[in-house]
């Protein structure tokens, strides 16, 4: 087996047209396609970063709740590289989203922060 890369993640939402506005309004991703499908009363969303990398934000009617305690088995978080952690925060806090307190990598040196989705995902900014 010779694994690439990730190539998409996926997340399940409670009310789309809220974390699709989360997602591409908040947080900046671009909509790479859109499907409804009726049989499954479910959407599909395409999102991109910088035309690379792809979260699939899916809705399903009467979804189970996800455990949300971070140190919960299962996908712990999502993480996204930022340039500038300060300008980031500063961004989120205008878009009415509020991060944890910024801390450091003790193993990097590297400053990051969490923050959460409509939803209670956990997200994670990581500086360069």
């Amino acid at each position: 087996m010779n694994i690439k890369h990730i190539h998409h993640v996926a997340i399940i939402c409670s009310v789309y047209e809220r974390s699709k506005q989360f997602y591409t309004e908040v947080l900046g991703f671009t909509v790479k396609s859109e499907h409804y499908r009726a049989e499954r009363k479910s959407y599909k969303l395409d999102l991109c970063i910088n035309d690379q990398y792809q979260v699939e934000l899916f809705s399903f009617p009467n979804s189970a709740e996800r455990a949300n305690y971070p140190e919960a088995r299962g996908l712990r978080h999502l993480a996204f590289t930022v340039e500038n952690i300060d300008a980031a925060i500063a961004e989120l806090q205008g878009k009415g989203v509020e991060p944890e307190n910024v801390r450091i990598d003790e193993l990097t040196g590297k400053r990051y922060t969490f923050f959460k989705d409509p939803d209670g995902l956990p997200l994670e900014l990581y500086e360069e």
